[in-house]
């Protein structure tokens, strides 16, 4: 089956590419704006978005919507991760816990897929907390991420992400469901 993801972020459709050629799934990407609603669920945003585009794409794709949850926050920036990122960015999110003690944070990776028949949504998430100062490079939030039993954040060391982010997660169960 060919699959199209729907996105404008060049990024995140690299990443794709790359980790569901793993799985001999290869994809294509086109970009078509899709007003994203109000939520607190990436589920819930990335399923709402599939449904509209449906109206327009008649062949089988994905979306995905993805975000940064912070306990400490109380779940903040989460669906609004891109949003807030662009307007205070890693610095941003570093002062609002600069006095937190606590700092369990989890990426939570939705993708809502078309087969031409039925809807599916996948979820895929990755624990971890978020450290004191920004450290490394990479994309988003990746400077101040460290998962679960690692030391380094995913900005420190590529090779960590690539192996247990919540997008391989959710990219793994949609070329599992494909795969069916």
């Amino acid at each position: 089956m060919k699959l199209t993801f729907i996105t404008g972020n060049q990024h995140k459709f690299r990443e794709a590419e790359r980790i569901l050629k793993e799985y001999n799934v290869i994809i294509g990407r086109k970009d078509i704006n899709c007003e994203e609603i109000r939520s607190e669920s990436c589920e819930e945003v990335a399923l709402t978005c599939l449904r509209l585009l449906r109206r327009k794409v008649n062949k089988p794709f994905f979306v995905e919507d993805s975000g940064l949850f912070i306990k400490a926050l109380d779940g903040f920036p989460g669906t609004l991760s891109s949003w807030v990122f662009k307007k205070i960015g890693n610095e941003g999110i570093l002062k609002l816990l600069r006095e937190e003690q606590i700092r369990d944070a989890y990426f939570l990776s939705a993708i809502a897929v078309w087969d031409g028949r039925k809807e599916k949504v996948l979820i895929g998430r990755v624990d971890g907390y978020i450290s004191r100062e920004l450290r490394g490079k990479g994309f988003g939030y990746d400077p101040i991420f460290i998962p679960a039993g690692s030391e380094k954040t995913f900005g420190e060391d590529e090779k960590i992400k690539s192996l247990c982010s919540h997008r391989r997660n959710s990219l793994k169960k949609l070329a599992e469901w494909i795969g069916r």
